[in-house]
């Protein structure tokens, strides 16, 4: 069997969407090594890999601790500080800790890990890439990643003009910082801009095409695989629980909001959230790791299994995690999207572009803004009816089944002859 090292930032976010597949890995007998986070090693340990820290740790429930850098920044100047201090910065210590490691056949990162791009490129070693967001490569069919624009905005000129605009120029910066990253990790520095790295041998991006905008120019080794979704596990129910059961046997909307687990301000979302459905008959669920003031229609849980639950909702309301609306989707529930971090606002985009959502096009929407989503999302069925269609095209996937069998592929002779029999 093979020898494989997974490595992930310490996010939950991509964390989470490697497990399934790490799992599926280790159980046809790959050995496994996962460098991550500490927070993170009863998990990665629960796959069957073996843990170990990563050097350039920090904690993702408080982002402005561990990058003092982002305190009181918003919009483009956060993300480019985001994309330097927590993407690039960390590229040398990312290969020094691989380069610690035994050799191995193949490595699989999230696609956040520049650091294992590196590896490769300087070991000669197969690097598998799984996307943790939509899609930000350039392309001549698309507006550039950060405009949250769809592709119908303008034409293949004017998309050309863009990306070039927003990637060369507007993150100039960005770019500059990679190459010198690069140089400091011991490597040429190219010309390659930060938005353009991919590996080269396979990309697994976890979702389906449709909701994914349609690019002529798509590298051959991006494979979308479906959704990959946590387990159905044993979590327990809250004490409320049969309120939803009774509210479902009524007829009477079940409404989810949360806000994920980076952007979780309960002012920025949920708080006008809650106070635009406070005079409907529905229940309301809200997942937030906090107290907060709700109305009586309003039941808050720091953590509600999404898969028990979603099948009894109509909507749900978040600021546009990745993951999350996968799952969203994944159980034909269409969404309402406030996006206005990270790269959220481009998540928004794709799924308001799909038709399975409405994006308000803001991260702190109103309460009469809110209401107004609300209530078109109730009176036209066509976003349920989209919702569910594109759920019945995830429901024919396996994701970590696919991904496993592309790893596979990419493996030396001898492993995968080994594997065969």
């Amino acid at each position: 069997m093979a020898r494989l090292i997974v490595t992930t930032i310490p996010l939950t976010g991509h964390v989470q969407p490697m497990l399934p597949i790490a799992s599926e890995l280790a159980a046809r007998g790959h050995e496994l090594v996962w460098i991550t986070g500490a927070k993170f090693a009863q998990r990665v340990r629960a796959t069957g890999a073996e843990f170990v820290a990563m050097s350039n740790d920090w904690d993702d429930a408080d982002l402005e601790r561990a990058f003092p850098a982002l305190a009181g920044t918003r919009g483009l100047p956060r993300v480019k500080l985001q994309l330097r201090e927590m993407f690039i910065a960390p590229m040398a210590t990312q290969l020094a800790d691989l380069e610690a490691q035994t050799r191995p056949d193949a490595v699989l990162s999230d696609s956040a890990h520049l650091g294992a791009g590196l590896f490769a490129e300087k070991h000669h070693v197969p690097w598998i890439e799984l996307g943790i967001s939509a899609l930000m490569l350039p392309s001549q069919d698309t507006n550039p990643f950060g405009s949250a624009q769809p592709p119908d905005r303008g034409g293949p000129g004017m998309h050309r003009f863009l990306n070039w605009l927003i990637f060369r120029v507007l993150f100039g910066s960005v770019n500059r910082a990679y190459r010198r990253a690069r140089i400091a990790a011991g490597l040429p520095a190219g010309d390659q801009m930060y938005f353009e790295v991919m590996s080269r041998e396979l990309f697994l991006q976890p979702t389906v095409a449709e909701l994914e905008y349609p690019r002529r120019d798509l590298p051959s080794q991006v494979a979308f695989i479906g959704p990959l979704l946590p387990p159905q596990g044993s979590a327990a129910l809250p004490a409320w629980w049969p309120e939803v059961e009774a509210a479902r046997a009524a007829g009477r909307p079940i409404i989810l909001v949360t806000q994920g687990t980076l952007a979780t301000d309960p002012s920025e979302l949920v708080e006008p959230a809650l106070a635009a459905l406070a005079d409907r008959d529905a229940l309301v669920i809200v997942t937030m790791d906090r107290a907060i003031a709700a109305p009586a229609n309003a039941r808050v849980a720091a953590y509600v299994p999404y898969q028990a639950l979603l099948p009894y909702c109509r909507m749900m309301i978040t600021n546009g995690g990745y993951g999350g609306v996968q799952m969203a989707i994944a159980h034909g529930v269409p969404l309402i999207i406030a996006g206005g971090s990270e790269e959220k606002p481009e998540i928004a985009a794709r799924v308001a572009w799909s038709g399975a959502a409405i994006d308000l096009r803001t991260g702190r929407p109103s309460p009469k803004r809110l209401r107004k989503a609300i209530e078109r999302m109730l009176a036209e069925p066509s976003f349920r009816e989209r919702a569910q269609t594109i759920q019945r095209v995830m429901a024919a996937c396996d994701a970590p089944r696919h991904a496993a069998d592309l790893v596979t592929m990419l493996l030396p002779d001898t492993q995968r002859q080994a594997h065969a029999s």
